[in-house]
């Protein structure tokens, strides 16, 4: 398998434990076996929230509890792969801030959905949308950012710790962002139809879904590949839509997901002139890892 440009691997040391033995660990992994074993997991999360009008948060099925299947598959898969230690690598990336360099890319990271959030407000207010004034008081928005970092860990640790760079292997990264985000579209989708969205509402949320799942292979990229920074990004989106008035229900999901594909494109055109295959300006240092 031809890997991404910029990876090199090191030639083991003859006296210990080749560091990046993982690597072949990775190339090998089988992303359809991730993938079902992910949606499988995730079943009776479905049918508890068809069961049940429970709600974690105000417009968020007990379903979303899901959210912790994309790690407990990659926990059972890595240890079958590499024992506890993969297993402890893998969880020692949920807070790897050490791997980004370049501080800057925590401006996107916290800021980038906070601003797409502003600019679809602009839009409603330009468009004469009904839009009640945002009501937004510290701790509320503390307990809810941490919430959502603990289910984004969940998702990220992983859609981005662990099939993501196999997928970049296979497709690179842009290709690896549009297959994931049809796939982690695709398994929102009982969430959704349990939170009572309508079709058209689903329909621009995928479009959405997939846009911001291209952003995040960019950022996890031009991070050293941090789980940590792109599950910053992660609760700060979901963080952003509940701000939104009220709780979110009042976010305009077309205009959200046309200034999110908007955002998407142009990190992909820019892609053509950095690196396509790793949506980075510099090739990507691909170190030891789970």
């Amino acid at each position: 398998m031809t890997p991404p440009s910029g990876l090199h691997l090191r030639p083991a040391e003859p006296a210990r434990e080749d560091p990046r033995r993982s690597d072949a660990a990775r190339a090998n992994r089988s992303i359809t076996q991730y993938v079902l074993l992910v949606f499988a997991l995730s079943i009776p999360f479905w049918l508890f929230g068809a069961a049940t009008d429970l709600q974690v948060m105000p417009g968020l099925s007990a379903s979303a509890l899901m959210a912790l299947c994309p790690m407990a598959a990659a926990l059972f898969l890595v240890h079958r792969e590499r024992g506890s230690q993969g297993v402890i690598e893998l969880l020692r990336r949920s807070f790897d801030f050490r791997r980004i360099e370049a501080k800057r890319w925590l401006v996107p990271v916290l800021l980038l959905m906070p601003g797409v959030s502003v600019v679809v407000c602009g839009l409603m207010r330009w468009a004469d949308l009904p839009l009640p004034d945002m009501q937004i008081t510290a701790l509320p928005a503390l307990l809810m950012f941490l919430a959502f970092f603990v289910g984004a860990l969940g998702e990220e640790l992983g859609w981005s710790g662990y099939i993501l760079d196999p997928m970049q292997n296979r497709w690179g990264a842009l290709g690896a962002g549009c297959v994931l985000g049809v796939v982690t579209a695709a398994w929102h989708l009982p969430a959704l139809f349990l939170s009572h969205r309508s079709p058209s509402w689903i329909a621009w949320w995928c479009l959405y879904g997939v846009a911001a799942r291209i952003l995040i292979v960019w950022l996890y990229n031009n991070t050293g590949r941090s789980v940590f920074a792109v599950a910053m990004f992660h609760a700060t989106l979901n963080l952003s839509y509940m701000l939104f008035p009220v709780y979110g229900s009042h976010f305009d999901m077309r205009l959200g997901g046309l200034v999110m594909a908007g955002v998407a494109a142009v990190v992909a055109v820019v892609a053509v002139v950095w690196r396509p295959r790793t949506l980075a300006r510099q090739d990507v240092a691909w170190s030891r890892d789970a």
